[in-house]
């Protein structure tokens, strides 16, 4: 049966109401005569009848539907998972834990036809890896994209990671530090990870001096981890590079490190 959509049906419909008989703006707009006859009844379109049952608003289905498109225009589209677990997090914040149905995601995606879905496919180490012409290229086409080019360069930052290594082998002391630095030349404090179970007073003099206000985490081997990438944009990132207006956005550049794609992180 060939699939029509609303706008077939309103324009049918205003047909209708200026004296075209419901079986002739049935075959003009191919829609259902049943169809035609039940809306002119006042009987809701099959979507709006039963939006009620849906677990998201309208309008919380429409913003997640914008970070799924914004995040496939930068390369990163979600998968179908992440896209599940985003929307438990937003019925977890209005109080509503009961787990999603299996088939949630499809209808999802049913309701909100700009999401296309793709099967992944890999890609050749020398593209991620290699600094070409064509990936550099392709890095500047993001930025052309009109969301990205609006946000004022002050607001745009790039994140990276480093390490230092103290001694070789096992022995050695590893420190990371995650730095971030804005296009307008103003760089944050960064968050210095050490090696060990805990952070220790007797690491640091009693004056930091000019290390006042860096953030010190520790993980095991003194490398990032997924949750320590979390934890440093909530302790460093978000609050330290808040907008004065509510309604700026921000961007945040960095590689394509695991502990930057996870949900959490996302």
């Amino acid at each position: 049966m060939k699939q029509y959509t609303e706008n077939e049906v309103i324009q049918a419909l205003n047909d209708i109401k200026n004296g075209i008989s419901t079986r002739t703006a049935s075959r003009r707009w191919g829609v259902p005569r049943p169809t035609l006859i039940s809306r002119t009844k006042g009987h809701q379109p099959r979507q709006e009848a039963f939006q009620d049952l849906q677990r998201l608003s309208a309008g919380q289905e429409a913003s997640l539907a914008t970070w799924v498109t914004a995040q496939a225009d930068l390369g990163l589209p979600p998968t179908h998972q992440q896209l599940k677990d985003f929307a438990h997090r937003i019925l977890q914040a209005m109080g509503d834990t009961q787990p999603l149905g299996k088939r949630w995601v499809d209808g999802f995606i049913r309701r909100n036809p700009s999401i296309k879905v793709q099967r992944s496919r890999s890609i050749d180490s020398r593209r991620v890896n290699g600094a070409s012409t064509e990936v550099i290229r392709d890095w500047f086409k993001y930025l052309a994209i009109p969301h990205i080019q609006a946000i004022k360069p002050a607001n745009r930052y790039n994140m990276d990671e480093t390490g230092i290594l103290e001694g070789k082998g096992d022995n050695g002391l590893v420190v990371s530090i995650i730095e971030c630095i804005s296009a307008g030349g103003a760089a944050i404090h960064p968050l210095v990870i050490y090696k060990g179970k805990t952070v220790q007073q007797q690491w640091f003099p009693l004056e930091l001096g000019p290390y006042d206000g860096w953030e010190f985490t520790s993980t095991e081997n003194g490398w990032t981890t997924d949750a320590t990438a979390v934890e440093w944009l909530e302790r460093v990132f978000i609050p330290r590079t808040k907008p004065s207006s509510p309604n700026q956005a921000r961007l945040l550049i960095l590689d394509g490190h695991g502990s930057h794609t996870t949900t959490d992180f996302m």
